[in-house]
């Protein structure tokens, strides 16, 4: 009866560990789709509000806030609660906790980029050079009201709460679930459904960051304003993607995938297996013994005291920290990175890491585990092919160090001069004004107003020009000589009579009478919206490779760092070892590492914007110092990871020289068979197996 009993239950598909793990796969690709979303849209988030690299790199990091410290109770509740009802709460929460993500967007106003309000003025002198009423008039912003101002004061603790929410809601979610497809499942099928996991865990911030680069394309107001009134293009540095958009949809997606959970039932049919049966008979008489939550804090200082003082498991947990900082740092502002040296747009560059970086990263990882299993690798190789990858890793990083573009020529801003600007002294030009031209003789403005530029021509986009949309933003003037120009980051030749073709607009539009372009000449020149660019796009290909090589060689190391832990602490002690060892990668890199990062980014900055009298996001960056400072930091840790893996090779084959030894002459004084002996010690497997 009994046997039949569980033969009716198995019809429901909530009495099937497949469909448990189908289910926690949906979900854990729901929450890493976050997780790399939010990393996405970290720099825009950055750009819309204001906030500085250090900032957006402490919102990146919040969620460990959240989750470190719930961790361990989590862990030791385990099998005395219903494990699928509090993943599903769990998803819940974080659910809610995307969902406030969001809830900045719909709380604020329109986002007011710098001359937003001088555009609608009839006569289309947006930014111009004009008198000194005619300027206070013109700049004047309404967005620096006091309400407006109040409202924007919460934004940034908002998100950080979301972000906390949002960690407490995924502590149980991965201890839980394989705690229960470990219980449940047959012991032949839990390594493969593990596996699935594994896979799964690995390519779900590859979609965030793919979707990202999709949500990006779409304006931050698309849900405000219509086509015509978005005055912006994507390729210009004021524009800020819809980064609200995703967020609304992996909230929708936790949603949906929280609520089978609480049809599971708290124990269900073990998978069948003959080997499993077996088991499960020799053990029938011997009840699980649990210790009461009294009992574990007391044991616990003794645990942890005999699992510190193996150097090995240190050493390892040190480097893998070292490595998870320099991913996480990459993680959070390569887009960033990519974005500002190469002159491309955030959605672009989104893709760049999620096509490409992301996935050889992935295959790193299965690969490193793949040669462990072929070679048979013991402790000791393990250590040294540790060692082996991450210096090949060093060489393909410090190129890095060197490839790169120059810092645009900005006037005023870069190269740094103490003399101010005679030919723009009577235009009184807001110095919170960022509407950034590229004059005819290459140089950068911050403004029109900057390039003393006198007006503005605005023509119809004729159907000859509308072509040319699709394949550029610039367009040679027809009588100019294609030879006067020089060659654009697109490889069109672009001269000092050029026009830019703006895409939402549907118009063309020319500055002119520019006293401060081309100033050696006297004669007035001639500009055209947005950033002159850093003309070094070549480099992007050669960048992307070793940026790339450098993730999947160093990727390598995760699996024989992991198993150097499981094989050197005391069995009892591993499932302690595992806890303490993701704890410290959220105490030690997860949280300070972007902090870290954007700390390190902020310092490169050499023109921060203003709003309303306060400092917001950095406007220019020095190129070179954005380069050497971001990549050396990585380097550093690449260096102390590769130095801590040589002192577990070192520390490993001392311990088994020493036990070697031990075994030797101890053997020898039995029946004095010292070579035979030492050399049977060798083969023991504590050490190297």
């Amino acid at each position: 009866m009994a046997q039949v009993a569980r033969s009716k239950g198995c019809r429901s598909p909530f009495h099937s560990i497949k469909f448990f793990v189908f289910c926690h796969g949906m979900l854990q690709l729901a929450l890493l789709l976050v997780s790399g979303y939010l990393k996405s849209s970290i720099n825009t988030i950055e750009r819309r509000y204001g906030f500085s690299s250090k900032k957006s790199g402490l919102l990146s990091s919040f969620n460990e806030v959240g989750s470190t410290f719930l961790i361990v109770f989590v862990s030791f509740f385990g099998s005395r609660v219903h494990r699928p009802r509090f993943i599903g709460l769990g998803a819940l929460i974080a659910s809610v906790a995307s969902a406030i993500m969001a809830l900045p967007h719909f709380l604020g106003g329109l986002y007011k980029f710098t001359d937003h309000t001088a555009i609608t003025n009839v006569n289309n002198s947006s930014g111009l050079c004009q008198t000194d009423s005619a300027v206070t008039t013109l700049f004047a912003d309404p967005s620096c009201t006091e309400e407006e101002s109040t409202a924007e004061q919460w934004i940034y603790p908002i998100l950080l709460t979301g972000q906390m929410l949002l960690g407490v809601g995924t502590v149980p979610i991965h201890p839980f679930g394989i705690s229960y497809i470990d219980d449940f499942a047959s012991k032949k099928t839990s390594p493969l459904y593990l596996g699935i996991l594994l896979a799964v865990t690995c390519i779900g911030p590859a979609f965030g960051f793919i979707m990202g680069g999709f949500m990006l394309r779409f304006y931050v107001d698309i849900d405000k304003l219509s086509k015509d009134e978005i005055r912006l293009d994507p390729k210009d540095q004021r524009w800020v993607g819809a980064w609200w958009l995703g967020f609304l949809v992996t909230s929708i997606f936790l949603f949906v995938a929280a609520l089978p959970y609480m049809f599971f039932p708290s124990r269900m049919p073990k998978e069948e297996d003959g080997e499993d049966d077996e088991i499960r008979t020799e053990n029938a008489t011997e009840p699980k013994k649990e210790q009461s939550l009294v009992q574990f804090l007391k044991s616990f200082p003794r645990i942890a005291l005999r699992t510190f003082r193996s150097p090995v498991y240190l050493l390892v947990v040190f480097s893998q920290v070292f490595m998870a900082a320099l991913v996480v740092g990459v993680a959070t502002f390569m887009a960033k990175f990519i974005e500002r040296q190469f002159s491309l747009s955030f959605s672009i560059a989104n893709m760049m890491i999620g096509g490409v970086v992301i996935p050889l990263a992935v295959l790193g990882i299965v690969l490193g585990g793949v040669m462990m299993r072929r070679l048979n690798l013991s402790t000791i190789g393990a250590s040294r092919m540790c060692c082996i990858v991450v210096t090949l890793s060093i060489f393909s990083a410090i190129p890095l160090l060197l490839i790169g573009c120059p810092t645009q020529k900005v006037s005023g801003v870069f190269p740094p001069s103490q003399d101010t600007l005679s030919c723009n002294t009577g235009c009184a030009c807001n110095n919170e004004a960022f509407n950034p031209i590229c004059g005819s003789d290459g140089i950068e403005f911050r403004s029109p107003c900057h390039a003393g530029c006198l007006d503005m021509k605005v023509d119809n986009i004729s159907l000859k020009v509308t072509v040319d949309e699709v394949f550029g933003d610039f367009k040679p003037a027809e009588n100019e000589k294609s030879g006067e120009g020089r060659t654009d980051r697109g490889g069109i030749q672009r001269n000092p009579r050029q026009t830019y073709v703006a895409r939402n607009s549907l118009c063309i539009i020319n500055y002119t009478g520019c006293t401060c372009v081309g100033s050696e000449t006297g004669v007035p020149g001639t500009a055209v919206p947005g950033t002159c660019g850093t003309w070094c796009s070549h480099l992007l290909l050669p960048f992307l490779v070793l940026a790339a090589l450098t993730c999947f060689t160093a990727s390598f190391s995760q699996t024989p760092s992991f198993m150097m832990i499981l094989r050197t602490v005391d069995p009892a002690d591993k499932s302690f070892a595992v806890g303490v060892q993701y704890m410290l990668f959220r105490v030690l890199a997860f949280l300070p590492g972007p902090v870290l990062y954007g700390t390190v980014i902020d310092s490169a900055c050499i023109l921060w914007g203003g709003k309303c009298g306060k400092t917001t996001a950095c406007l220019y960056y020095n190129m070179d110092h954005f380069r050497q400072r971001f990549f050396g930091v990585q380097a550093i840790f690449i260096c102390a990871g590769l130095f801590c893996f040589l002192m577990v090779m070192t520390v490993l084959r001392r311990q088994t020289k020493k036990q070697s030894e031990d075994t030797g002459k101890e053997y020898e004084l039995v029946n004095g068979e010292k070579r035979r002996e030492s050399v049977s010690s060798r083969e023991r497997p504590s050490l190297t197996t």
